[in-house]
């Protein structure tokens, strides 16, 4: 039942029997071993071990089979970073079920949208998100259940809490195999309605062996903290899937990410891993009071995606924090993270050299043909962890599948020493003057300066229709916007690039819109 890893080949090789069940495989693992009393998860109301933790997965299935829930119905969960969240989401995979996990940001809207799209026959709800699901609720046309975990929704609403009491601590796994689907993850569309990536059994294993242990070496006693999400597939890999399977504790925090928040967990819970984002990297260095000795000193690796990290910002967190931060891509699509810097050999301002093990990457044009070296070409991969499709999506899933090549839409070039450069989305990119100007070339460059703390660049028509980059900066200290330091900023940036490639337009804004995952919303700034 249980797979196996070998991470002295390469790439590692990963063994998953035919006949499998990805959580009895990450969670039971470590029962009847010295593991299972050592502490999987710390959340704002306790620890948990292993076999507490596998006994609540086993309430959490046999919770939503008592309510009706069968093998391959969707399970659509909106649930904050705690113990509920890799109870219900492994809980339903061993039942056989299809958890969908939410974003915990999103509107009513969204999420009305989000119901019917996937069909989901039960929803699990934080008590403090329902309020945003209270109104749609009502002529949902698929969902039978709505079960809310914590208080306060009403006696009316089943409380989880009073589900796992009341079901058996026993479940036997569903038989199900490597290739049924077990989870669904919804992209975070930044353009278009969003889209549910089903992810088969095997896929979460292949993460483990090829970013967790054979880039990052998670070992046993590795304590991980995420600030990026469970719902957002970096975060699930961060926070379950790789620190469970290697028998690792990870830390979750319920609350939003705030620089407050992140060194409050890493001064208290001491992790040996940090996983953010770029914006939270940045908006941390804007406390100078922020450093090593005031987070954890057992800090040995720190990790950066969802949006290239730019230079000055990694530089900066080096110096404050002693830790070079690693700066890799990943997307829904392909579940974690396959192309990155490695530790002790890193490059800032790039994504590494070579894939994650068991992975491959190459730089395309419009024609699907390798571009030349040196040119910017669309970034795609293959690899064992790619989705199968889009639900209901059969034209999107066209254009992003290709066999066994997946199309990210992220614009690279490879530089004289083979680094991947991130040039930016493909619906980012700026035409100025017949060349391509990269944006994220253009916000690093205005982050460098000691003024400003977020920038976000894109494509606008001067006087005679012409493309040409307008810039919109957020302070450090606001109080500094002015016509004078927009200039300035304007001359710093052609000090950096060439001269076609600076904001002809600087606008200063308190702050960018993003995604819940982080990722600047360009297409809002567009319009």
């Amino acid at each position: 039942m249980f797979s196996t890893i070998d991470v002295t080949v390469h790439p590692p090789r990963v063994d998953i029997p035919r006949e499998y069940n990805a959580a009895t495989d990450i969670v039971e693992r470590h029962l009847g071993t010295e593991r299972e009393d050592h502490v999987a998860l710390i959340d704002a109301d306790g620890a948990w071990t292993y076999a507490e933790l596998a006994e609540r997965v086993n309430r959490a299935g046999n919770a939503l089979l008592d309510l009706g829930v069968r093998m391959e119905n969707r399970v659509a969960m909106c649930l904050l970073d705690s113990v509920d969240f890799p109870a219900v989401f492994l809980g339903a995979i061993k039942a056989g079920a299809v958890p969908v996990p939410l974003n915990t940001l999103l509107t009513a809207a969204d999420y009305d949208y989000m119901l019917r799209d996937s069909r989901a026959h039960t929803l699990v709800v934080s008590a403090e998100l329902f309020p945003t699901f209270a109104p749609i609720l009502r002529g949902q046309p698929w969902l039978r259940y709505v079960v809310v975990a914590g208080d306060g929704a009403g006696e009316e609403v089943p409380r989880l809490a009073d589900l796992l009491d009341e079901a058996e601590a026993e479940l036997e796994p569903a038989p199900t195999t490597s290739d049924d689907v077990a989870f669904w993850l919804y992209t975070s569309g930044t353009t278009g309605s969003p889209k549910g990536a089903m992810h088969l059994h095997r896929h979460l294993v292949h993460t483990v062996a090829g970013y967790g242990l054979a880039v990052l070496g998670v070992a046993p006693d590795d304590v991980v903290f995420s600030a990026a999400k469970l719902f957002f597939a970096y975060g699930l890999g961060n926070a379950l899937t790789i620190p469970l399977y290697v028998g690792a504790t990870a830390v979750l925090h319920p609350g939003r990410p705030t620089p407050d928040a992140v060194m409050r967990v890493l001064r208290e819970r001491q992790p040996t891993l940090f996983f953010g984002v770029p914006t939270l990297y940045g908006n941390v260095l804007a406390d100078p009071a922020n450093d090593r000795a005031a987070g954890s000193p057992r800090l040995r690796c720190c990790i950066s995606a969802g949006e290239p990290l730019p230079v000055g910002v990694a530089r900066a967190w080096e110096e404050r924090f002693g830790i070079a931060p690693l700066d890799g891509i990943g997307t829904t699509e392909m579940l974690h993270v396959f192309l990155t810097n490695r530790p002790g050999e890193h490059r800032y301002g790039t994504t590494g050299r070579e894939a994650v093990p068991g992975y491959e990457v190459r730089l395309v044009g419009d024609d699907g043909e390798p571009v030349a070296e040196g040119e910017i070409g669309e970034l795609c991969v293959r690899g064992t962890t790619a989705a199968v499709a889009y639900w209901n999506q059969r034209e999107k899933s066209l254009a992003s599948f290709h066999g066994p090549w997946t199309r990210t839409g992220d614009k690279y070039r490879r530089d004289e020493d083979g680094y991947f450069v991130c040039a930016g989305r493909t619906d980012d990119m700026l035409k100025v003057g017949g060349i391509w100007v990269s944006p994220f070339e253009v916000e690093g460059a205005l982050i460098e300066h000691d003024a400003v703390l977020e920038a976000a660049v894109v494509g606008e028509k001067d006087e005679r229709d012409l493309v040409k980059p307008k810039a919109f900066v957020v302070l450090v200290d606001p109080v500094r916007a002015s016509s004078a330091l927009a200039e300035e900023l304007k001359e710093f940036v052609k000090e950096r690039l060439a001269p076609y490639k600076y904001p002809r337009w600087i606008e200063f804004t308190g702050e960018l819109p993003k995604t819940a995952t982080g990722k600047i919303k360009r297409f809002q700034l567009r319009t």
